[in-house]
């Protein structure tokens, strides 16, 4: 799953995103409005954190002539703005959620996992195909009731085509939901993983599962 983090402080802009990372989120910071804006149109993002108090403009505002537009994806307002008001504000100008700096990056990782869970937005905490099973909280895989010891890129990749089992996930829509701008991507990295994933999967008695279609993408299938 990946997160834009549009806040001003570098600092914790780079904690947040830090411990977004280590949750199993690929998170990108943005710094100002200008940024999130570019951001929003150079990638596919799940899920948006937002500070209000921006250099460029008031997020809030921001926020509600892109909800308008529908244009952002679903928002976590995380803002030093506590007045029982401001949350008011916030949720009614379209935000999914708000938290009140100081936080904890473990309770934002959790509001977020929430929010993407929500109807329309997400599926469920446990994702089940076949004999694969995958706890999106713990980040745990299993295939026949054994736990599948998987790499974090492993873990987000299983993730992703499990979501959309059944279906051609392309090349480029994987590489996008993994790596933030930030990461080191080599030209090979998504055909690695998919590798790796493919082995330990092949190892658990479902390999078959694991289809490439050449040129295309790759597409997880519940065995007939």
């Amino acid at each position: 799953m990946r997160v834009l983090v549009v806040e001003d402080n570098q600092r914790l802009a780079r904690l947040t995103c830090d411990g977004l990372g280590a949750a199993g989120f690929a998170a990108d910071a943005a710094g100002d409005l200008q940024a999130a804006d570019a951001a929003l149109a150079a990638a596919s993002f799940d899920a948006l954190v937002l500070d209000l108090g921006l250099p460029d403009g008031d997020g809030l505002a921001w926020l509600r002539e892109r909800r308008q537009a529908r244009s952002v994806p679903p928002a976590l307002v995380l803002t030093a703005r506590g007045a029982l008001e401001d949350r008011v504000a916030g949720l009614d100008a379209g935000a999914d959620d708000y938290l009140v700096k100081p936080f904890e990056v473990a309770e934002v990782a959790a509001r977020l996992r929430a929010l993407l869970r929500r109807p329309g937005v997400r599926s469920d905490v446990e994702l089940v195909i076949g004999p694969i099973s995958f706890d999106t909280n713990r980040r745990e895989a299993k295939a026949h009731g054994e736990r599948l010891e998987l790499a974090r890129r492993e873990a987000d990749l299983l993730e992703l085509l499990m979501r959309r089992a059944g279906s051609v996930v392309r090349r480029q829509t994987i590489e996008d939901s993994l790596y933030s701008f930030d990461a080191a991507v080599t030209p090979n990295a998504v055909e690695a993983t998919v590798s790796r994933l493919r082995r330990k999967l092949e190892q658990a008695g479902c390999g078959d599962m694991l289809h490439t279609v050449r040129g295309v993408g790759y597409m997880l299938e519940e065995r007939t």
